[in-house]
């Protein structure tokens, strides 16, 4: 059977460093690249349509047409340039973007230092820098279990075998001060937003939990202890005195393996705490629910009894399916695929 080769190629991107082509392009091959333009410009194509193709500005192509024009193929050579030659080429830039591969605290005076101080003055070496860095702050990510799929997996599991009316709830704890939470706001041009500070910060821990069939929550405010933790279990297990199982999904915080909390289990065998995977916040939904706790409260300047109040009326005017739809519980990994569509477990 003979193969069709398709009418069409396309190349594939994938396949191809574009930017490097790119380069070579402005590089060993430019006198390549001129010729191309008075190629297309011999088939009729305009000096716009001819830089909208090699991607250069219309003047250029126009240059290198009419240098052909005058003086023949000899006229696309680069011509004498006078100065010194440039300072730091191709290979200091992949050295320079080779150490930039490793974190780091890298200035100027550090990278001209793990160069092995070469010859090039602090401004010329950050030209050379900004040409494959710019200057921002790194990211924090979570370091990550490596058990992380297959905790997951059990929860999952776990989860799906409950009784009909068994309950599943995700608890965290999160911490707010009285020292504002800042957070970047629309401001009007030339001006830079005060917010006052207080003269002694002070924090108060919150304990919260959600049902993730139903959105209702469950919080308290206090200290970050073990007895804070079992008074919200106790209030957990009481909020559904029927169920024949109450699930609670937390993380691997010490308080939440105190002595204190594994007598409270052994004597309510009815509750049953599942433990979430190490430094892997982001499957928790309620995660999602102090974050938009702290973006409520940003950028304000209250005394102690005013924060306190803002919490309360954070959580008093949003209703189940407002938290529901804050926390997102079908996103997390904890839960079966189907667990939050049919609410088949919902008490």
């Amino acid at each position: 059977m003979v193969s069709m080769r398709p009418p069409s190629v396309f190349a594939n991107r994938s396949t191809c460093d574009v930017e490097e082509l790119r380069g070579d392009l402005r590089g060993r091959w430019r006198v390549a690249l001129r010729a191309v333009m008075v190629l297309l410009s011999l088939h009729g194509l305009t000096s716009a349509e001819i830089a909208g193709l090699l991607e250069c500005h219309p003047s250029t192509v126009r240059r290198w047409i009419g240098r052909f024009d005058a003086e023949g193929v000899a006229g696309l050579a680069d011509r004498p340039r006078p100065g010194r030659p440039r300072l730091g080429g191709r290979r200091l830039c992949a050295r320079i973007a080779a150490l930039l591969e490793c974190p780091g605290p890298w200035t100027v005076r550090r990278i001209w230092r793990r160069l092995g101080r070469p010859n090039l003055s602090p401004r010329t070496l950050y030209r050379r820098i900004r040409q494959v860095a710019v200057w921002r702050r790194p990211k924090l990510i979570a370091r990550g279990d490596p058990a992380h799929d297959e905790v997951v997996a059990a929860i999952a599991t776990r989860v799906a075998r409950l009784p009909r009316r068994a309950v599943v709830w995700a608890e965290d704890e999160t911490h707010l001060h009285l020292l504002p939470h800042v957070r970047a706001s629309w401001t009007r041009r030339g001006r830079r937003p005060r917010v006052d500070t207080p003269g002694k910060n002070r924090q108060v821990s919150v304990f919260g939990a959600v049902e993730l069939a139903t959105g209702r929550w469950v919080y308290r405010l206090g200290r970050r202890c073990a007895a804070d933790f079992v008074a919200l279990l106790e209030t957990l297990i009481g909020a559904f005195p029927y169920a024949p199982k109450v699930v609670v999904i937390c993380d691997n915080d010490s308080i939440h393996h105190a002595h204190a909390v594994t007598t409270y289990l052994a004597e309510h065998p009815r509750l049953e705490v599942l433990y979430g995977a190490r430094y892997s916040p982001h499957d928790n939904p309620v995660e999602r629910i102090w974050a938009a706790l702290k973006n409520h409260i940003a950028n304000t300047a209250v005394t102690w009894p005013g924060r306190r109040r803002q919490i309360h009326a954070f959580f008093r005017a949003r209703s189940p399916d407002q938290m529901l739809t804050t926390a997102a519980p079908w996103t997390s990994p904890w839960l079966p695929p189907g667990y939050a569509q049919d609410f088949r477990n919902a008490a």
